[in-house]
Parts: C-alpha cells; sequence; structure tokens
C-alpha cells in the first residue's frame, strides 16, 4: 500500500489554514484516468503548513522551523538581522503559471514585485487548483539557504510538479482554475492575498503526486525538483 500525504484547506476571509490528512491506495491511474482529485483521508492533524513526509513519519515543522530562524533577519542582497520581513503575496506582486517541457508534468510559479519596495517571498507557495479541497506536499529538500528577498521588479520562482511521469499518480483531473496562496512571517500565517494566474485554455493536469519546492531565487532551482 503506497502512502500519500495532503493537507486539507480551509479559508477564513484571506487566511489559508491547512489540515494535514493521510490517504492510501494500491497502483494508479495516471494521466489516462481522470476523475475528481479528491483523496479520501483517513487520519487529520490541525497544525496549519504541515505536512507528513511519505514514509519518513516527519513534518515539515522541522524545516519551517530552521527557516523561520532565517527569515527573522532577512535583507535583500544580505540577509542580514535588523530588517522587519515584508511578505509577498498578491497584492504586491504579479504571479504567472507556465508549464514547462522539461522536467515533465511541471508548472513554473513566477511571482514579480509590482510595488514600489522590497517584499519578501517567505517558505512555499500554496497552489490551489479548480474547488480541490487539498494541498501539494512541500519538497521539503528543496529549502534554500536564505529567504528570497525582491526588490521592485524582481522575480521569484517555485516550481509545481503535477503528476507522475510515470503514470503512477492517482485520483487525476484536469484543472482551469488556479489560486495561490501566500505564507506570513511563519509558516502557520497567513501571508495576505492570493494571485489568480491564468492556465492554459486547455488546462493542466495533475494528479495525487502534486508537490511543490519553496521559493527559489533562480529559475532553474525552481525546475530542479
Amino acid at each position: 500500500m503506497r502512502m500519500r500525504h495532503i493537507r486539507l484547506y480551509a479559508a477564513t476571509g484571506t487566511a489559508l489554514t491547512a489540515l494535514a490528512l493521510t490517504a492510501c491506495g494500491a497502483g494508479g491511474t495516471g494521466t489516462k484516468d481522470e476523475g475528481a482529485a479528491q483523496p479520501k483521508p483517513t487520519t487529520a492533524a490541525t497544525a496549519a503548513a504541515r505536512t507528513t513526509t511519505p514514509g519518513a513519519g516527519t513534518t515539515t515543522a522541522s524545516h519551517a522551523t530552521s527557516m523561520s530562524a532565517r527569515t527573522s533577519a532577512a535583507k535583500p542582497g544580505g540577509h542580514t538581522t535588523g530588517v522587519a520581513l515584508q511578505p509577498c503575496n498578491g497584492s504586491n506582486t504579479k504571479v504567472t503559471a507556465t508549464p514547462v517541457s522539461r522536467p515533465l508534468n511541471h508548472l513554473l510559479l513566477t511571482a514579480t514585485n509590482t510595488s514600489g519596495k522590497r517584499c519578501d517571498l517567505l517558505y512555499w507557495p500554496t497552489p490551489r487548483f479548480d474547488d480541490a479541497q487539498w494541498a501539494p506536499e512541500v519538497i521539503k529538500d528543496s529549502e534554500p539557504q536564505a529567504v528570497v528577498s525582491l526588490a521592485p521588479g524582481e522575480s521569484g520562482y517555485a516550481g509545481v510538479r503535477l503528476s507522475a511521469a510515470d503514470g503512477s499518480g492517482e485520483h487525476g483531473s484536469t484543472a482551469h482554475k488556479l489560486e495561490v496562496f501566500f505564507l506570513g512571517r511563519t509558516p502557520d500565517t497567513d501571508g495576505g492575498p492570493s494571485a489568480h494566474p491564468s492556465l492554459p485554455a486547455k488546462g493542466v493536469y495533475y494528479d495525487s503526486t502534486l508537490a511543490m519546492t519553496y521559493w527559489q531565487r533562480d529559475r532553474s532551482d525552481a525546475l530542479s525538483w
């Protein structure tokens, strides 16, 4: 039995609260069998932005904690102390979602600072496709060494693995709408308004292997997972 770990969405105003859910299933339909991407949860935890890693029994909390220590002293060009974090979100950035040919079945999220002052891309984005009630897991190994701080006009990136290249994913579905949520100064806080980047007219296919990286400084880093 293969374990797939996911998180529920719950919104209060613009805030996003993630619930960790565990679903299990055998086999996969891959890209040949589309259906509602709604895995059946069996357990839940109330920790926001906390995801159990398959087979490890651990969460991203430890990684978020280590990054939190770094984000508390972030500043562009040096990440030194004494500068308050200014979360990037849908009100001060423009977010685009672009399918890429390599690696297969990946989407590149690009957030460009459209304000007149610095903002910080904190932790990871949380994409929500159509009306899905579950969020992708975080690729914990993609955690960068420093917060991605954007000066006006600069961009940061995150990669989204949409589906398994070998067709082993389950609960496949084609999405036509995307909403991207942002995290605040700690991984259990809301970073502000979400963004609504457009998707290709034909939509994008995703399955139960959906996962995303932390925000990255370089496009190549976002697509290396």
